[in-house]
């Protein structure tokens, strides 16, 4: 059976590789790729808000967003907006009251603050959208027609329908997605991913589809359009980078529904207060502007304020990798994933067989087995017989020759009937090839199998490697020199990838096309934790369906239209963007980069916006303690001398007090932005060790900082005269 994932597409070729127009659009490449590069660093996540210029593009932004139809989503902010109307009010009712117009522009920042956050998230993907809006062009579409014998017809390119059939050539830009039907062309995607080399587009595999906006370098290509004008890939992800898709996600929506609960309940204590005031006495202590700033301080502005800000940043991560997440909730999903499964070919290993040893037979040396090995590997163009010859070069010291060298050798050429390769040279006979093709060979010109021949093979089998048996015709007769053991070579780094997953509770499985016992060895050496042998599209769908029928979370990559079922079935399906139109629509992410190893990545990221959420979550509500102790007894210690004792941090007065704790409630939000738009760092660990060390950092550390904080500011407004 096939390797299930013989259709991952290659490593990016360099771009003298791509065709013939590559090498000549080159520098154009490279300086565009730079250019993107530079715009990315100035949109990396936490840059934004200490950029003076993506400052002052969101605050008219910001104080757009003081209408109350679009505060109202925000529960918590909508209250203070209340508040913040109701001081004013009063203020203007008591001009000569400086107290409450300082509470009333605090307040106000508050507000500003919170929407200013958002603004600067949504500022570094309305940056991005702008990028991307360069690479749309109004393009003119060379339509084949129906009637005429193929003929062809020039149309706008917004013109075009689903099914239509257009001709790309050297230098047209394609004029809408779709996938290629005939030709093959290397095509300019820098304007989508950032990438400076071409690709390669072709009929008929899983490397088919194309972006409308991209450009073609070389050949002539028919592309048959699958999407809608205004609907294309780039349409949605600028829609998507600028936050015009994006839908609140279940925890976030969770979220929202808590703070609004907490909000209830303190507004129903704040309320209660007045009436507890008046029959003690404390009426002048518990004025509305009091009540409003009790309310605010007490109620958790803070995650209030950050909550979209952390959802849109989160998004925002995953463009700066160049993934398009389709939606908010499969970013969440990412961070709740319990089971990995991911290809073989192309994600753990590097997706070629390669030469790893040479091993003689007995009456044989390793250095005549190199040598034979190299020599009938010089017309073998294949990844395998490439690493043959630099095998031989570096293990051996053979000097690197080259096809043609000698003259008067006869190449023979690896076909699917012999199952061999080699050469004839000098009176000598030299093949390589599969185990039975040379040994056959070598019976049929009267040679003598070496006894420990077949044992090699098998040895080499069983370690699930793949045995090249290497003969050689001379004076001596026909024999086995050896066998060159091939094999998958894991990538660097894969199982310290795979021991962090499994630390993060995270189950890898690998899928391949392989039978069972090379698999295992694969599996083995990689560090996975289960595989899945000889997958079939069946398969892979039965494995995820057993999965999520125990509770688990899902995700996955593929790229073609095998893969489509499995990629809608997967909680998070991640397409590659060279792969299928079909792919790409059942995924819930996309790669831009198509490397199928991001997978891991993405879950990272989802990992780290659920932790970020929490965090600072704890750190708000930990925050009203301090101000507990900072405000009621500000307000009740003249009726109750006794309720002094609760001023332990000694503030000055309760005018200074209330003051200093609305302030720093307007100040936290500031110094925490940069947090919410970077993200907590994510450490791979058990959920309850998590737990722990975010509770101690963010939940003592919320304790601890607002009574630093209010102390600090009380110190500095007590040199104000009047609040002494």
């Amino acid at each position: 059976m096939p390797d299930a994932t013989s259709t991952m597409p290659p490593p990016r070729p360099p771009s003298g590789d791509a065709g013939p127009l590559a090498e000549h659009h080159e520098e154009h490449h490279v300086e565009h790729h730079e250019q993107q590069h530079e715009e990315q660093k100035r949109r990396r996540p936490g840059a934004g808000l200490f950029d003076p210029r993506q400052l002052l593009r969101s605050l008219p932004d910001a104080f757009r967003k003081l209408s109350p139809r679009v505060m109202v989503k925000s529960p918590v902010m909508f209250v203070v907006l209340i508040g913040s109307v109701l001081t004013t009010a009063l203020a203007v009712a008591h001009p000569g009251d400086w107290f409450g117009w300082v509470i009333t522009a605090w307040l106000w920042l508050t507000v500003l603050f919170a929407n200013l956050a958002e603004a600067v998230a949504e500022g570094r993907g309305k940056a991005q959208a702008d990028t991307l809006r360069k690479a749309k062009t109004d393009s003119v579409a060379r339509r084949l027609t129906e009637a005429g014998g193929g003929g062809e017809e020039q149309v706008p390119g917004a013109d075009l329908r689903i099914g239509d059939l257009v001709v790309c050539e050297a230098g047209d830009v394609i004029p809408g997605d779709g996938d290629v039907v005939e030709g093959v062309a290397s095509v300019d995607e820098s304007a989508i991913t950032g990438e400076s080399a071409p690709v390669i587009r072709e009929s008929g595999g899983d490397r088919s589809a194309v972006t409308g906006g991209t450009k073609v370098l070389s050949d002539r290509i028919v592309v048959k359009i699958t999407t809608k004008p205004g609907e294309t890939f780039i349409d949605r992800m600028i829609n998507l980078v600028e936050g015009a898709a994006r839908q609140k996600t279940p925890n976030e929506i969770a979220l929202n529904i808590l703070l609004a609960s907490l909000t209830v309940v303190f507004l129903l204590a704040v309320v209660t207060l007045k009436p507890f005031a008046i029959y003690a006495g404390a009426d002048g202590q518990t004025s509305l502007i009091v009540l409003t700033a009790l309310l605010v301080c007490l109620i958790p502005t803070t995650i209030g304020a950050l909550l979209s800000a952390i959802g849109i940043a989160g998004m925002d991560r995953l463009v700066q990798r160049n993934v398009l997440a389709m939606s908010g909730r499969a970013v969440e999903a990412a961070g709740d994933v319990s089971t990995l499964l991911l290809d073989k070919t192309g994600t753990i290993t590097l997706g070629n067989r390669q030469a790893a040893e040479f091993v003689p037979v007995k009456g044989a040396t390793e250095a005549e087995l190199a040598d034979a090995a190299q020599l009938s590997s010089l017309a073998d163009e294949t990844p395998e017989g490439r690493s043959v010859v630099v095998l031989a070069k570096e293990k051996y010291g053979l000097r690197e020759r080259h096809q043609g060298e000698p003259a008067e050798a006869e190449w023979i050429p690896f076909t699917a009937q012999t199952r061999m390769s080699g050469v004839d040279v000098d009176g000598r006979k030299v093949r390589k090839g599969a185990t039975g093709s040379v040994l056959a060979w070598v019976e049929e010109h009267g040679g003598e199998v070496a006894e420990d021949a077949r044992a090699l093979n098998d040895r080499i089998s069983q370690a699930g490697g793949t045995p090249l048996l290497v003969a050689v015709q001379d004076a001596d007769g026909a024999r086995v020199l050896g066998v060159i053991h091939l094999k998958d070579v894991v990538k660097d780094g894969m199982r310290e990838r795979f021991d962090e997953l499994r630390r993060m509770g995270i189950k890898t499985v690998m899928i391949t096309g392989d039978n069972p016992l090379t698999a295992k060895a694969i599996a083995e050496e990689a560090g996975v934790d289960d595989f899945l042998a000889e997958a079939t599209p069946e398969d892979k769908m039965a494995l995820i369906k057993r999965e999520q029928a125990g509770g688990k979370l899902v995700a996955m990559t593929g790229d073609g239209t095998n893969d489509a079922p499995a990629l809608a079935q997967a909680d998070v399906g991640v397409a590659m963007n060279t792969g299928t139109s079909a792919a790409k629509e059942a995924g819930n992410m996309v790669d831009l980069d198509s490397d199928p190893t991001k997978l891991i990545e993405i879950v990272e990221i989802g990992k780290q916006l659920l932790i970020t959420w929490g965090a600072l979550t704890t750190f708000s509500i930990a925050n009203d303690v301090a101000k507990y102790f900072a405000i009621i007894p500000a307000m009740f210690a003249v009726a109750y001398p006794s309720l002094d004792k609760l001023n332990i941090m000694g503030l000055a007065s309760p005018e200074s007090a209330i003051l200093a704790a609305v302030i720093f409630n307007a100040l936290v939000i500031v110094a925490l932005v940069p947090l919410a738009l970077k993200g907590v760092p994510y450490r791979p660990m058990s959920g309850d060790r998590m737990l722990r060390r975010n509770l101690g950092i963010y939940g003592l550390g919320g304790l601890i900082a607002p009574f630093i904080g209010i102390k600090l500011i009380d110190l500095l407004l007590s040199l104000v005269p009047g609040l002494r």
